[in-house]
């Protein structure tokens, strides 16, 4: 079979950082609407840049297939070739991107990058094709994770009710997720987990809203469900749930909710609520002085693209604050102490003079991993590439080196 060319405790010990961190980043960065050119943009960059990054040990990868490649992929033996050309070239697949379910590169996305969301059985079926990819591509003894959308996009919903019913619909067709790696685990020894992302403005966007959403949906709806269907008692039914629906802490989402990642790894610790991905991103920073007020809208100005949804948050003694978008703040321009933008910017940077973004986060995450291995999917997620001020990009391949050797060197290897 493939990739069992070496002793198994030796192989996986080789392709972790520290011996305890599967690191990758996310090839979502690189267009994919169908197989054909997700496939050819693989080739073409991934032999580089693991030539950069991990030329003497295998490489693991974050795939991200949108609805349309993952189809194709199932046809035509072209999983096989896949998996064939993998091998070929010591990578191997440990995670993977869920959320985009469309195109998501030289077009419009904005809030879209939630639809279908996870409401809909086009989400449920979209999902499962790529667990049942993953585990055709996970190496035995490894556990796979895929993330995906945080339920659904607030602003899609007029009331409460309509929120609460979304929630609901979620959360059924997530935990007949859940009730589908239960069953590849009991059948084929696969541990694999789903990986829900939080972020600005969608239902689910912060820590608090996580603990709600499982104390107040999976987890009362779920023992009723894995009752019926497995005939599990509801300590059971919460221990299935718990190993298969985990987070997605994404660095740069958590930073826009000014939450302190101890804080937060803490809370989730104490809930039992697992992290099955850190997504290692940051955002920019916008640190208000009267003297470089005009500097600091000029130079954020550069970052408002028709592509992505940049939300930006602001910290208020009422809570965080959320704008939709760039446009509106950019309008009135008024005053602010702090203000915090989604839009990924490199991670090895600190500053883009006159702007900041929250590596500092980052770091602290990283060395929260040091003292604590709280999951071993480690991600870069800065997909902006194409879309950031020119001052800012490099060639593609060696931005993407730059940001996994930091994120090495920060975890001390």
């Amino acid at each position: 079979m493939l990739c069992e060319v070496r002793p198994l405790k030796r192989y996986l010990v080789d392709m972790m950082v520290n011996g305890n961190y599967h690191l990758t980043y996310c090839t979502n960065i690189h267009p994919g609407e169908n197989w054909k050119v997700t496939f050819e943009n693989l080739k073409k960059y991934v032999p580089v840049i693991k030539r950069g990054s991990s030329a003497n040990n295998d490489f693991g990868l974050g795939l991200r297939l949108s609805n349309q490649a993952s189809i194709e992929l199932a046809k035509d033996g072209n999983l096989e070739k896949f998996k064939e050309w993998l091998h070929e070239n010591g990578v191997y697949i440990f995670t993977m991107n869920g959320f985009p379910y469309g195109n998501f590169h030289r077009q419009k996305v904005k809030d879209q990058v939630h639809a279908p969301d996870w409401t809909t059985e086009e989400r449920y079926d979209y999902t499962c094709r790529l667990f049942d990819q993953l585990a055709m591509l996970l190496p035995k003894g490894m556990s796979g994770g895929i993330s995906t959308s945080p339920v659904s996009y607030k602003h899609w919903f007029s009331s409460k009710d309509a929120i609460q019913v979304a929630f609901e619909k979620g959360a059924r067709n997530m935990l007949e997720i859940a009730q589908k790696l239960f069953q590849i685990e009991q059948e084929k020894d696969i541990y694999l987990h789903l990986d829900i992302e939080p972020e600005p403005d969608g239902l689910l966007e912060n820590t608090e809203d996580v603990l709600m959403f499982f104390n107040d949906y999976l987890l009362p709806i779920g023992t009723k469900y894995f009752q019926k269907r497995l005939g599990l008692n509801a300590v059971e039914s919460e221990a299935l749930i718990k190993r298969h629906l985990t987070l997605c802490y994404d660095i740069c989402h958590f930073s826009l909710a000014y939450e302190e990642p101890g804080d937060t790894f803490e809370k989730l610790r104490e809930e039992g609520v697992r992290i099955g991905k850190v997504q290692i991103s940051a955002a920019l920073k916008l640190l208000f002085d009267e003297a470089a007020k005009e500097d600091i809208w000029h130079s954020l100005s550069r970052f408002d693209e028709p592509v992505y949804l940049h939300q930006v948050t602001e910290r208020t003694d009422q809570g965080v604050k959320t704008y939709s978008d760039l446009p509106e703040i950019l309008g009135p321009k008024n005053d602010f102490l702090e203000l915090r933008a989604h839009f990924h910017v490199p991670i090895f940077l600190e500053q883009f003079a006159p702007l900041y973004s929250t590596q500092d986060h980052i770091i602290k995450v990283l060395d929260y991993l040091k003292r604590d291995a709280i999951c071993d999917h480690l991600e870069v997620e800065t997909y902006t590439w194409e879309v950031l001020p020119e001052q800012l990009k490099e060639e593609l391949p060696t931005s993407i080196v730059r940001e996994l050797n930091w994120v090495k060197q920060r975890l001390g290897r």
